[in-house]
């Protein structure tokens, strides 16, 4: 079973660095290749439809000067062939201005749910809300 979260785990890592690079053939392959998928980013309305949400990963990355992601809290767990992923995004992106780049982060807590495939683990399902308040440790 480790073998599983340590490859589901791999699988969100490379959902990430495929966003960092900007590198849409390498989003293509994460994504499940069935019609089904859905993802929300944060702010945005539910897409669905494999071309919609390649589309909308393509305009964003196309609109990406830089982003960094730093994940937390990342946790798999795996039942059969589908595996829940959840973790926190620490984002460090820069933002155009007039007068240079200015550098902004954001926090984002994510779900992405994939599915195991003959070819491995598949994007199913990318749910990003922003965190808005600071988090508060009981």
């Amino acid at each position: 079973m480790t073998t599983d979260v340590d490859a589901v785990i791999a699988a969100n890592a490379e959902l990430y660095a495929a966003f960092e690079e900007g590198d849409v053939d390498r989003m293509e392959a994460i994504w499940d290749e069935v019609d089904d998928v859905c993802c929300i980013h944060p702010g945005w309305p539910l897409l669905r439809g494999r071309a919609r949400v390649l589309r909308s990963w393509s305009v964003i990355m196309a609109n990406t000067n830089y982003i960094q992601f730093f994940l937390t809290g990342v946790q798999a767990v795996i039942d059969a062939d589908v595996a829940v992923v959840t973790c926190e995004e620490n984002i460090l992106t820069a933002v155009a201005d007039p007068d240079g780049g200015l550098s902004q982060s954001a926090k984002v807590v994510s779900t992405n749910v994939f599915r195991r495939r003959a070819n491995g683990w598949r994007l199913w399902l990318h749910h990003g809300s922003p965190v808005l308040a600071p988090s508060e440790d009981p």
